[in-house]
Parts: C-alpha cells; sequence; structure tokens
C-alpha cells in the first residue's frame, strides 16, 4: 500500500499518456483541450528514450500547477481498495497453484510449464475479480474537473447509471490478453532466482531484488501494448458514443489513428512505477515464504 501511495503520480501520468482523451498535439509546455473535457499538460518533444523519462516529469509537475497536487493521486481510493486483493489473489493462487499443477501433472516436481500455468490461472482469476475495482480507478485518472472533486462512489454510481453493471468490465479482454505479463514475469524471476539460492545473506537478498526488477522489466515491455488497449476501452463515453468496443477494434484504430508507437505511450511513467513494487511486493512474498517453511 505504502508503494501504490507513494507511485501513485506515475500511474495517473501514465493513464492520461495512454489514451486519446490526452494526447498530446503541442509543441510548448502548456494546456490543451482534449475530447470529452480533458486537459493535457505536457511539454515539448524531442524523441529519444531519455525524453520519455523528462517529459513525465514536465507532466507531473503541470499537473500539480495546474489542477493541483490532489490531481497527482486521483484514483489512489480504488488502487488502496483493490492493491491488497489483487495481490493476494495472485500470489495465492500462484504459490498453491504451482503446488497443484505439479503434483497433478508432474510428479510434484516443479518447472517453467508449472510456473507458466499457474502464473496463467493467477491472472485471469485476479483480473475477472478485480476489474471493477480498476474500471473506476481508470476513469478518476482520465477526469480532469478543476472546480468539483468526484470521488469514488460518484464514479460507481454514474458508470452504474449510464452503463450498468456491464459497465465495470469493460477492458477485461485486455486484462487477459496482459495474463501473459503475469506469465513471463512469474517464469522469468523463478528462472533467475534460481541463479542466486543458496548464497545466503545480503547476496541473496541482492539477488531476489535485482531477479524481480528484472523479471518485472522484461515482462513490461513486451506486453506493455495490452496497457493501452485496455485504458482505452476502459474510457468514459464522449458525447454518449463509445469510441473503443473491442480488443481488435481498438487495436487497429489505434494504430490506424496514431501510429504503433502510440501502443507504448506512458511506459516510462509505468516503468518508474511497476519495478520499485515490484521489487517490494516480490521480497515479501520470499520472505513470507522462509517464514512459513
Amino acid at each position: 500500500m505504502c508503494g501504490a501511495v507513494v507511485t501513485s503520480p506515475f500511474d495517473v501520468v501514465k493513464t492520461r499518456l495512454q489514451s486519446d482523451l490526452f494526447r498530446v498535439k503541442h509543441t510548448a509546455p502548456g494546456v490543451i483541450q482534449a475530447g470529452g473535457g480533458g486537459v493535457l499538460y505536457g511539454a515539448p518533444r524531442s524523441g529519444g528514450l531519455l525524453w520519455n523519462f523528462v517529459e513525465t516529469g514536465h507532466i507531473l509537475r503541470n499537473i500539480y500547477r495546474d489542477e493541483s497536487p490532489r490531481a497527482l493521486f486521483k484514483g489512489l481510493g480504488p488502487t488502496l481498495v483493490g492493491v491488497i486483493p489483487a495481490r493476494s489473489i495472485n500470489f495465492f493462487t500462484y504459490g498453491n497453484g504451482k503446488q497443484i499443477i505439479a503434483n497433478t501433472f508432474n510428479d510434484g516436481k516443479e518447472n517453467s510449464y508449472v510456473h507458466l500455468a499457474a502464473a496463467a490461472v493467477a491472472g485471469i482469476a485476479t483480473g475477472t475479480v478485480t476489474n471493477p475495482i480498476w474500471v473506476v480507478k481508470t476513469r478518476l485518472q482520465l477526469c480532469a474537473q478543476h472546480n468539483k472533486r468526484i470521488t469514488s462512489t460518484d464514479m460507481i454510481k454514474l458508470i452504474l447509471r449510464e452503463e450498468g453493471v456491464r459497465g465495470f468490465y469493460k477492458g477485461l479482454s485486455a486484462s487477459y490478453l496482459g495474463v501473459t505479463e503475469g506469465t513471463i514475469q512469474w517464469v522469468l524471476y523463478e528462472r533467475l532466482k534460481k541463479s542466486v539460492e543458496g548464497q545466503g545473506g545480503t547476496l541473496e537478498w541482492l539477488g531476489t531484488v535485482g531477479s524481480a526488477g528484472t523479471a518485472k522489466c522484461v515482462a513490461s515491455l513486451i506486453t506493455y501494448p495490452h496497457e493501452v488497449i485496455r485504458t482505452r476501452l476502459r474510457q468514459p463515453m464522449i458525447n454518449g458514443v463509445v469510441k473503443y468496443t473491442g480488443l481488435i477494434q481498438t487495436l487497429k484504430l489505434v494504430v490506424k489513428e496514431e501510429g504503433v508507437a502510440s501502443m507504448y505511450g506512458g511506459l516510462s511513467a509505468h516503468m518508474m512505477r511497476v519495478i520499485p513494487n515490484a521489487i517490494v511486493m516480490y521480497s515479501i512474498y520470499e520472505g513470507i515464504l522462509r517464514w512459513t517453511k
């Protein structure tokens, strides 16, 4: 939860850069109006990987200045509500799943295939249960109203009124696609962790930290486009019209209108948020495993 609070501003920036409601269309820092009443604060683009991190800093500064410091923490409520069940379901399902799968199909022995299957089951279970929470969070982060504070309760009522219960499951198909991220992450982590097991002390702890950070980084880079698709599917209706209606339709439309590069919008902010969180979570996970043995 502490990690979610500290990295919340990066999550807000990531979500806005993933959305076409907050697309950069200007060449100087400032404020622009986007479709649906959104506002994007940006900085001049000069290209290059390093500039993506600089741009994130500019956007953080301008959200703080032009919307208020509180705007950097939009969607934090649902995140705090969702982070515990999401992590609990994922780690519990994965930890127990790999034992059950190994005992049932592989004579009790773990290997990469067992880890992959367990991670896939854990990802599907986590995504299905927690999707409504993340829809509310995304909507709050895409809301840029200055004069009225919209709470999580207000957003829940709005979604129910305009879209019904089905509105809380928007982006679920992209979440299922994102299961590949979890499978890559868990399999890679398990393999990297084996290379440092038994070394003991600080060296083993550093190896575990490095394994967690590397696994998350690689998995995120490979599968990141699903994040953009998921955010687009969770966008609110604009003038009563739903622009993004399905996984394939969204992918084709985004690439056609904005190019392939747009599928990596907000990547730098995403990496600055998820890698530290992954390191903390895996360290806790390993600590619990050692404590329960």
